[in-house]
């Protein structure tokens, strides 16, 4: 078929189209909203990812984190006997492994409280303002080396001298500063936290956190050795440590599991009584729960993509019955099947493709209105683009291609005596 031939039949179908716009309009709405739904979902997921890729780096693309219970764990139910079983990890751990493991480039312990939302909150107050629900952190000086986000903006972070001396000294998150110190400069100034004289030694660069969670804004780290000092209750001790550059990580990883497990007298047939996670941990987590997002979104696409491709069969075939009498006058002036069958098609695909084009918009205007709103950000990609147009197109021909060929396959003697 040539090119003029293809566009004489493009033609024809875009008049029949606009002589039956209420129609029309109905029948891809089905297709509307399936695109719709596909592009909104992919544009938040697409911006999400890059997103998420990145505060992963702002962790430490080599940083390990070893905990007593396993990462992830909410709260949400009780833990199993043989993990609250396990032995609490031990300040001299860190050091354990930074004098054992060669490829070991930083290692620090930590604590903090773990209540899940139970017992006393945490609050900070300088004068007449105050902060409440942060989180406490004791850390080791190296702490800051091991964790890029924990990065200081203005003073210093807690040095070797501080922890040695358990010194009353505070890092504070920017949101924190904000609150107590609106007009003046903090570092030097005495703060109350829980109750306890700490003096502002530096202010941490602005990190809101991710999807409205806690942030650096709203930690306040000290000295760990001052934190047993005066949180004596709280056991739970928390490792990381990152590997050298010219260091393999699985290798690295591996050495210290070994390293542990000696340490902890570990028998060589039991399993590990510690965990350790690494940022493949937290992106796996994001993928599972993408995963998921992905497949409840194909589920509502697909409905509404076979609705709207039912309802594209439907119009087609009572469109075939009303113009049995224009299908006999083309073939008996030499309209060949392919001819009938291509204008029918276009028709089913000029349908599919509106409805596409805007789904597609729809799905531009949603993303937009959710990375102004709810400040998601979400991105629509050329892929996702070319891919609502490729689905919008692949109905129309699938569902179209029966009552084209059904239009193609009439007798032209009994399409003339039609009535």
């Amino acid at each position: 078929m040539t090119r003029s031939e293809i566009r004489e039949n493009l033609l024809v179908a875009m008049d029949t189209l606009r002589s039956r716009k209420i129609r029309s309009a109905l029948t891809i709405l089905g297709i509307v909203i399936g695109v719709t739904s596909v592009i909104s979902v992919a544009a938040i997921i697409d911006g999400l990812n890059g997103y998420i890729q990145n505060r992963i780096k702002t962790f430490g693309s080599r940083s390990f984190f070893i905990t007593r219970i396993p990462p992830g764990f909410t709260g949400l139910k009780p833990l199993p006997a043989k993990i609250r079983a396990r032995k609490y990890l031990e300040i001299d751990d860190a050091r354990y492994l930074r004098e054992n493991i060669p490829g070991l480039d930083v290692s620090a312990a930590f604590a903090q409280k773990i209540d899940f939302g139970q017992g006393q909150p945490d609050s900070i107050r300088y004068a007449d303002e105050h902060v409440e629900k942060l989180v406490v952190r004791g850390t080791q000086p190296e702490y800051a080396a091991a964790l890029p986000l924990f990065t200081v903006e203005t003073g210093r972070y807690i040095s070797q001298y501080d922890e040695e001396h358990a010194r009353d000294v505070v890092v504070i998150g920017a949101a924190i500063a904000d609150s107590l110190f609106p007009h003046t400069d903090p570092i030097g100034k005495q703060v109350r936290l829980d109750g306890r004289l700490y003096e502002v030694i530096g202010v941490f660069e602005r990190d809101p956190g991710l999807f409205g969670g806690f942030g650096v804004d709203m930690f306040a780290c000290i000295p760990l050795a001052n934190y047993h000092k005066n949180f004596p209750q709280v056991r739970e001790i928390f490792l990381i440590f990152t590997a050298r550059e010219d260091a393999d990580l699985d290798t690295v990883r591996d050495q210290v599991v070994e390293a542990m497990r000696r340490r902890r007298r570990v028998p060589h047939n039991a399993e590990n009584d510690f965990d350790v996670a690494d940022p493949n941990f937290f992106t796996d987590l994001w993928n599972q729960l993408t995963g998921a997002m992905a497949l409840l979104t194909g589920v509502i696409s697909s409905i509404g993509l076979l609705v709207g491709g039912i309802g594209v069969m439907n119009i087609m075939l009572i469109s075939v019955t009303e113009r049995t009498g224009e299908i006999g006058i083309r073939k008996a002036i030499g309209a060949r099947k392919a001819d009938i069958r291509v204008q029918f098609l276009l028709e089913a695909v000029t349908l599919t493709g509106i409805g596409g084009t805007l789904g597609i918009l729809a799905g531009g205007v949603i993303s937009l209105l959710v990375r102004a709103l709810i400040s998601i950000p979400a991105t629509i990609s050329p892929f996702w683009v070319v891919m609502g147009v490729a689905i919008s197109v692949s109905v129309g021909l699938f569902f179209g291609f029966y009552p084209a060929n059904r239009a193609a396959n009439l007798d032209p003697i009994v399409c003339l005596r039609y009535e």
